[in-house]
């Protein structure tokens, strides 16, 4: 019986932690589309500019070592 109980408690947090959880994105505030696409165009420019930068960072670094050997 003490088995029983233990799992009937254990799926009790569980539906419980879902229940919680779905509590919790109620109340999030979703962004708008304008915002949802304003932020998706900063962070695409943000990943562009880093690329660019490792890249010319790479072919510097790899001119430096064609130099040296």
């Amino acid at each position: 019986m003490a088995f029983l109980a233990k799992v009937k408690k254990g799926f009790g947090t569980t539906f419980g932690f879902f229940a919680d959880s779905w509590a919790e994105l109620k109340k999030v505030r979703w962004p708008s589309r304008k915002e949802l696409t304003s932020y998706s165009i900063v962070v695409l420019m943000t990943v562009v500019a880093v690329t660019i930068y490792f890249w010319l960072l790479d072919i510097g670094i790899s001119e430096l070592v064609q130099l040296i050997v």
